[in-house]
């Protein structure tokens, strides 16, 4: 029987011109990955968020993680550093290293990495309306451990328009945090050119109740303003751009989830091609962490977690991130404990090296469903666009309070839909367990915010106060220029001024911001 001289030709013709349409992974517009073999290649970050109490007992944690397998560090920050204030503020009572490690200065940021190597390791850095004190806070330590300001690799989330979205951690107005994002992005285009200047975040967007397209949406008109901000600076997009990172939630509609990463990589790519002209295709390439979602984990039940943030991660890694963070299962209850974040991490290790599914490129490429979806995602999140467009980009969207109310009524919705039992809830609204056991969980020693507060006061005893004046003063006189004022701020950490000086100094010239009431 004679060979056909057909064979090793595909039998469907239109099959094999959807293949071409769907492109190549590692090849514009990025629709199936970034790199073209993945995880093939090389695994995601495994990057577990961690802090807590002080800087010795966060250390202890990162250590403990890293032992175990963990690839990168990602640090929380308690609510007075985020919102600019020291420990020994009255603002701070009650609150210190509860959400996270608190930071006053850089005594605690050389506690924080001690024995740790930081022009080895990768470090992501939770913080936003502070990013600029806690970068040169980093960027200080590494330096006094010997590493090169350009060896040091790592993010900071940075993104202050989501934070008057969905997150409320902002000091100053718009347009004053607007110039410091971009004084970062200029300062580590020349000095730092392995940080990531940016994790531009839906995150906190979705969990604060937006649906998928909004959480694209909402992130993607924050990140043109942020790119514009710079164009207009006089930076090269494609200086910059290779820099900036995005931060997602992995919910638990695991296939919209896998066409919500994939519609966004595509609508990134031709972003920054045909709105921004980008050139270097590193500047198209959308680069994401994602962390499992924080709102669908219950306090009923809380073993259940486990299985809700496998799936979740699942999702992520379908969906081609290129680092995650798993929640631990106590988290709708408490920080989590050294054994349940232990368990989160290994829940990524078995997905990574048992599962399989890292083994093939973009594994629901071609499926009908997902790229009908990835289209339906893509179109809707343009719609938005436009209209956010229309009303003169995110920072008016913004000052008007139109995202935050499209957020809050999509949250509202949501709790109308578990209320009434239209959306089933595991242990919550279905498969009630009465007889539910309470489990252990972490406690903070009351006595780490006295220990935290009497560090502090010994700092300002010993440390050279002629030099932090003489650095906060020319901080402030810098803020009421154009100059870049990272240098300042850099000069400011060094001496030992805190988080709540530098702060108190910009406050002066730029105020604060006052939300409009959006209910």
């Amino acid at each position: 029987m004679s060979q056909s001289k057909n064979v090793g030709k595909p039998a469907d013709l239109d099959n094999w011109k959807a293949q071409e349409k769907l492109g190549e992974p590692g090849k514009y517009p990025f629709t199936r990955g970034i790199y073209s073999e993945m995880y093939r290649s090389r695994k995601w970050t495994m990057r577990q968020y961690a802090g807590f109490g002080n800087a010795s007992e966060t250390n202890k944690r990162f250590r403990y993680l890293l032992a175990n397998g963990q690839t990168g560090l990602s640090t929380a920050f308690d609510l007075p550093t985020q919102m600019g204030y020291d420990s020994d503020d009255p603002m701070s009572l009650g609150e210190v290293g509860k959400t996270g490690v608190a930071i006053d200065s850089l005594v605690d940021m050389e506690r924080l990495f001690d024995q740790i190597d930081l022009s080895k390791v990768s470090t992501s850095m939770t913080i936003n309306a502070t990013s600029a004190i806690l970068l040169a806070m980093y960027r200080a330590c590494g330096m006094k451990q010997g590493a090169k300001s350009e060896q040091l690799q790592g993010t900071i989330q940075n993104d202050i328009l989501k934070e008057y979205e969905a997150r409320n951690t902002y000091i100053f107005p718009p347009t004053q945090s607007m110039r410091i994002i971009t004084d970062i992005f200029e300062f580590c285009s020349k000095e730092m050119p392995h940080w990531n200047t940016i994790s531009i975040s839906g995150y906190h967007i979705r969990e604060a109740g937006a649906t998928a397209v909004q959480e694209l949406a909402f992130t993607f008109a924050n990140a043109i303003e942020y790119v514009e901000s710079a164009v207009r600076r006089g930076l090269d997009v494609d200086l910059f751009a290779p820099q900036l990172s995005f931060f997602f939630v992995a919910q638990m509609n695991i296939l919209e989830e896998v066409a919500k990463f994939r519609a966004a990589r595509r609508l990134w790519a031709k972003l920054m091609k045909e709105r921004f002209n980008a050139k270097n295709p590193k500047s198209m390439m959308l680069r994401f962490h994602v962390q499992t979602a924080g709102s669908s984990l219950t306090s009923q039940q809380p073993e259940n977690n486990i299985v809700r943030t496998t799936i979740e991660a699942m999702a992520a890694v379908l969906g081609g991130a290129q680092s995650l963070h798993t929640n631990s299962k106590d988290e709708a209850l408490s920080l989590p404990t050294e054994a349940s974040a232990l368990t989160a991490l290994r829940t990524q290790q078995i997905i990574g090296f048992e599962s399989g599914i890292g083994n093939v490129v973009d594994p629901f490429g071609g499926s009908y469903y997902i790229e009908s979806l990835t289209d339906q995602i893509e179109a809707d999140v343009v719609a938005y666009l436009q209209k956010i467009e229309e009303m003169g980009g995110a920072i008016k969207a913004v000052e008007s309070g139109y995202i935050q109310k499209e957020i809050q009524d999509s949250a509202y919705q949501d709790h109308l839909e578990v209320e009434a039992n239209r959306r089933l809830v595991v242990g919550v609204n279905s498969f009630i367990d009465e007889n539910e056991e309470q489990m252990h969980v972490h406690r903070m020693d009351p006595a780490l915010e006295t220990t935290q507060v009497a560090a502090l006061k010994k700092l300002r005893e010993t440390r050279d106060n002629k030099a932090v004046r003489e650095a906060l003063d020319a901080l402030g006189v810098a803020e009421r220029t154009n100059e870049n004022l990272m240098p300042y701020i850099c000069r400011a950490v060094e001496v030992y001024a805190t988080v709540g000086e530098i702060t108190n100094t910009l406050r002066e010239s730029f105020g604060k911001f006052r939300p409009i009431a959006t209910l």
